[in-house]
């Protein structure tokens, strides 16, 4: 698997998009993938709806995740085709696959092995702070809140020394 993501171009794995009315109501996946080849991504838990994480597929992890029932994203940090839960185990279960309405954004329900957790910090969602509303930008720059009290997970155990994605 070469992990790459070409320009937008239509993939012959794919439909192809022509018209919109065969977009936004046929039965033909035909999904827009934007400059970089890249279509985003949100993933929640199955059951209970919480979002899990935010993500990035190509046409190959696309196609994988189609495949395999098992979610497959393609990481811009490392530049490279990611089956989430190969290093953790942490593998995510596709239950269900939906596409949007102009095909160009995918929302995946997922049961996730082992502890349930899905970010690579070790909580269970990548979205673990929530941001104060109501004032200044100021004010809510400084004072994010904490929404899980404890990580499901210890990240260096897990992962050892692999690098850490996140970019500064």
């Amino acid at each position: 698997m070469s992990g790459s993501t070409p320009a937008s171009t239509p993939d012959p794995a794919f439909g192809r998009r022509i018209s919109i009315e065969q977009v936004e109501e046929g039965h033909t996946l035909a999904p827009r993938f934007d400059e970089h080849g890249l279509i985003p991504v949100v993933t929640t838990d199955a059951e209970s709806g919480e979002l899990l994480m935010h993500g990035f597929m190509n046409a190959e992890a696309l196609a994988l995740t189609i495949e395999t029932a098992e979610a497959h994203y393609y990481s811009r940090s490392r530049k490279a085709l990611w089956h989430k839960g190969a290093t953790s185990g942490l593998v995510q279960h596709v239950v269900e696959m939906r596409i949007d309405d102009d095909q160009d954004a995918v929302w995946l329900r997922v049961r996730v092995a082992g502890s349930g957790a899905s970010c690579h910090v070790g909580y269970r969602s990548c979205f673990y702070r929530a941001v104060p509303l109501g004032g200044r930008v100021a004010d809510a720059v400084e004072h994010l809140a904490y929404t899980e009290d404890h990580k499901t997970f210890d990240p260096k155990v897990v992962y050892g020394d692999a690098p850490n994605p996140t970019k500064l």
